[in-house]
């Protein structure tokens, strides 16, 4: 028989530290985006016994500069390959910092079944024991089979493999810098193959709600974060209420902040701005009406999304309403 061609599998890069340059081999700092995708795939040769490479440039930087004009390009271009018949899956290399962010964001937007894979690395590709080309490699790997379809966008680190929602950077360094705190990472890459220990059991993109169409005609609302902290003042509040379509809490605990600032997010709640509360610890769930009476005040409860994943959600919950109680049963759902 002859021999089966090799799955296409599209590859866009972003930048990020998987493509950083150290100044020099002992620096401990670097560039991130130094490297294109061309360079990215050459230093992983074994790629082409897994693959037929189609790879793309989106864009060149660090994570913490991703905005929404690079999601959008993501979103319009992970759409159109998942719409190709041609492309078996979809890879997305991308800086660690607001990994978890792209990812969620994409899980909310992508209606589509196919494997979309995200994969960053902690150390730049010029230091010694550079984990991107292995990360490089399993997402390839995860994208290209079967077992990957139909569990919305995957991220692969470290030979981990987490879904979407799920993952969160527990730690500002180290290869071992990425967890699932709440229920768990979905399964683990072992010899070029993905072991699943669970399905996703959040709503799927395939059922979401929410698009880019609709981010489009809404105009991407505003949705900015407060950190709480001992001593929060409700001027911070206050300041970024007048400029912003909905406010997260990053509360202390179970979604909680001194009086003044809760006083403040009341009021802004009463002007119209959508406040949801989630916690600054990093795991847990925010229950609704526990901390604080929400249905009285005019707020919404987080779950056990953290606030950078909370804030995306809201700014889609806003393109369709400001009733709090609609925006508590997305956070609900999703």
């Amino acid at each position: 028989m002859p021999d089966q061609p090799l799955p296409v599998i599209a590859v866009l890069a972003t930048g990020g530290t998987i493509a950083g340059a150290q100044a020099d081999a002992t620096s401990a700092g670097y560039k991130a985006g130094s490297f294109s995708v061309g360079d990215l795939l050459a230093a992983v040769p074994q790629l082409a016994g897994l693959a037929d490479i189609r790879a793309e440039q989106v864009a060149n930087v660090g994570s913490q500069n991703m905005t929404h004009d690079v999601w959008r390009a993501l979103a319009q271009r992970v759409d159109a390959l998942c719409a190709d018949a041609s492309v078996a899956g979809i890879v997305i290399t991308h800086g660690t910092d607001t990994l978890e962010e792209t990812a969620y964001f994409l899980s909310l937007v992508i209606r589509h079944d196919k494997p979309v894979v995200l994969v960053g690395a902690m150390r730049p590709a010029t230091a010694l024991g550079a984990e991107g080309p292995a990360n490089l490699y399993n997402a390839v790997a995860l994208a290209r089979h079967p077992d990957a379809r139909g569990r919305g966008p995957l991220v692969v680190m470290n030979e981990d493999v987490h879904y979407a929602r799920e993952i969160q950077k527990i730690a500002s360094a180290g290869i071992n810098a990425f967890a699932s705190p709440n229920r768990g990472r979905a399964g683990v890459m072992h010899g070029g193959a993905p072991y699943f220990y669970s399905r996703n059991t959040t709503t799927h993109t395939t059922q979401s709600e929410f698009s880019l169409a609709l981010l489009e005609k809404s105009g991407w609302p505003r949705v900015d974060i407060v950190y709480a902290h001992a001593n929060l003042q409700a001027d911070v509040i206050a300041f970024i209420a007048g400029q912003a379509d909905g406010i997260v809490l990053a509360g202390v605990g179970d979604g909680n902040a001194t009086d003044l600032a809760v006083d403040a997010l009341t009021r802004a709640a009463a002007d119209g701005v959508a406040v949801v509360r989630s916690s600054r610890t990093g795991s847990g769930f925010v229950a609704r009406d526990v901390e604080l009476d929400d249905a009285a005040l005019g707020f919404a409860a987080a779950r056990d999304l953290n606030p950078q994943k909370a804030r995306i959600l809201l700014m889609l919950a806003l393109c369709v309403t400001r009733e709090p109680a609609a925006v508590q049963r997305y956070f609900d759902r999703y």
